[in-house]
């Protein structure tokens, strides 16, 4: 399967986008794609071989997991590169259009348990719940 690409373009300068995607304190208030689940905890040791690791569950207790990646390439303000347990590989591009806008794109290998199009919408829900949360932050 090929790599699924989404993208958002994002007001605020480059620097404060990077700091909000990659700082825990700000990743455990975006990283759910609905309001019916949260992150616990997050822990980002960004550099070549560090670990990301985050919990996402359920509010209500239903349902969890950790998603726990290592990186491969880490360009301050420009990209990151990480792989998955699993083997399949993300990188996210951080692209200043000007001083305070900046377009975020993600791309990811699909896993196989679920459709390409539900794949695409739950990480474009987070990327776009980042969105907002930069913005009104």
């Amino acid at each position: 399967m090929s790599p699924i690409t989404i993208d958002i373009t994002i007001l605020a300068p480059v620097d404060k986008v990077w700091d909000y995607f990659n700082e825990p304190k700000h990743i455990t208030k975006w990283n759910f794609a609905h309001e019916s689940w949260q992150c616990p905890s997050a822990e980002n040791d960004l550099k070549v071989g560090g670990k990301l690791k985050t919990r996402m569950e359920a509010k209500d207790g239903s349902f969890g997991f950790d998603f726990e990646g290592i990186y491969d390439e880490v360009i301050p303000h420009e990209r990151i590169k990480y792989h998955l347990e699993d083997g399949r590989n993300v990188e996210i591009i951080f692209d200043k259009i000007d001083w305070n806008t900046t377009k975020v794109t993600e791309i990811f290998d699909p896993e196989k348990q679920n459709s390409v199009e539900m794949q695409r919408e739950g990480w474009y829900a987070i990327l776009n719940n980042f969105h907002k949360y930069v913005e009104n932050n």
